[in-house]
């Protein structure tokens, strides 16, 4: 047996072969292979052993007919091709869905929707009978846009971030109204008294849940927050650079920018204007990429598990494709508070 395979391992095999190797049907193999019930142990250790032993890749094509599975799933992202490579939070992202990809033996296909003319192509591929088992989709203006379509299909999602209508459909976020109400929250502690706001764009879940926190910390210290202090920005570092100019004439004394990209932005605006950070503009952020420890001062902020989030919203994917979509999976995650010296705390310590 042990030279019948070893014999076999260096040219192609057939279905029909390994049945023979292992002493059982051609169909016992294929319901092994496709991981299906009714084997008994034994036997599916065996079989399992005689694949092992010979190197046997079973025929993907072949296989995708008998389980109607393709093994692939789609990560549906409304960016264009600059902002996904210019953003360090969608590569960490990446990381953490292509490693729970790994980890399930998934296929990762990658879209891109910067527009709705690449919705509009991308929509046909995406909902394609058989090309994909389920769908990760970001959520933000455009992607919250084909979620209205993709829900409709009887297709597996999970959106990363909370949706923003109430959609009867899964989704996995970080409990953003409670990591904003935490950085607000430090800067008060510190005694600062004008706290400014940078928020992402209008419309997106994330922009009115921190902005929320912000609000909330604000309000229960008995401060009425000020529109000359709340600005918005795009999630970018320009953005959150132009958005630091408009609030300057409002002489904020620290501010929360929604995301680190922005608020390294708005630290460059407070140099350019002539002033030191933290001693007359502290900082707080969200996400904690890795610009965050490199700038100077050391970017304080909200820390999101963003690899983890990623492999965690695999993770739901696959239970919705093996168990059905029903009921909607809705997983929260806790954010952290990272300090460091851009909000003055070790100063003042």
């Amino acid at each position: 047996m042990a030279r019948s395979m070893s014999s076999t391992a260096d040219r192609h095999l057939t279905l029909e072969e390994i049945a023979r190797l292992s002493g059982v049907s051609k169909s016992t193999v294929s319901r092994v292979i496709n991981q299906q019930p009714n084997v008994s142990q034994n036997v599916r250790q065996r079989v399992q052993a005689v694949i092992q032993d010979t190197g046997y890749r079973p025929n993907l094509a072949a296989q995708t007919l008998v389980s109607k599975r393709s093994w692939m799933i789609g990560l549906v992202l409304p960016r264009s091709v600059s902002s996904f490579f210019t953003d360090p939070y969608f590569p960490r992202l990446l990381q953490g869905i292509a490693q729970g990809c790994n980890k399930y033996d998934y296929t990762l296909g990658l879209f891109l929707v910067g527009s709705k003319e690449d919705e509009e192509k991308i929509l046909p591929r995406v909902s394609r009978k058989g090309m994909l088992d389920g769908v990760l989709i970001q959520s933000g203006q455009i992607g919250d846009q084909l979620i209205d379509r993709l829900v409709n299909l009887d297709l597996p999602v999970v959106v990363i971030g909370s949706p923003i209508h109430s959609y009867e459909v899964s989704f996995i976020d970080v409990d953003n109204i409670s990591g904003a109400y935490n950085a607000v929250s430090h800067l008060i502690r510190q005694g600062y008294q004008r706290i400014g706001t940078i928020t992402g764009l209008t419309g997106g879940s994330a922009t009115a849940d921190r902005l929320e926190g912000y609000k909330k910390a604000l309000i229960e210290r008995g401060r009425n927050p000020e529109q000359s202090l709340i600005t918005e920005g795009d999630y970018t570092e320009a953005g959150g650079y132009f958005a630091m100019q408009q609030l300057l004439p409002a002489k904020p004394d620290a501010v929360f920018a929604a995301s680190d990209l922005m608020a390294i932005g708005a630290m460059r605006a407070v140099r350019e204007a002539g002033l030191i950070i933290p001693k007359d503009v502290a900082f707080v952020g969200f996400d904690d990429v890795s610009v965050a420890s490199y700038a100077n001062p050391q970017l304080t902020t909200i820390r999101q598990p963003i690899a983890r989030f990623g492999t965690s919203a695999v993770e739901i994917l696959i239970d919705l494709i093996e168990n059905g979509i029903k009921p909607a999976r809705r997983i929260i995650m806790d954010t952290e508070l990272i300090i460091r010296d851009s909000c003055g705390a070790s100063r003042r310590n």
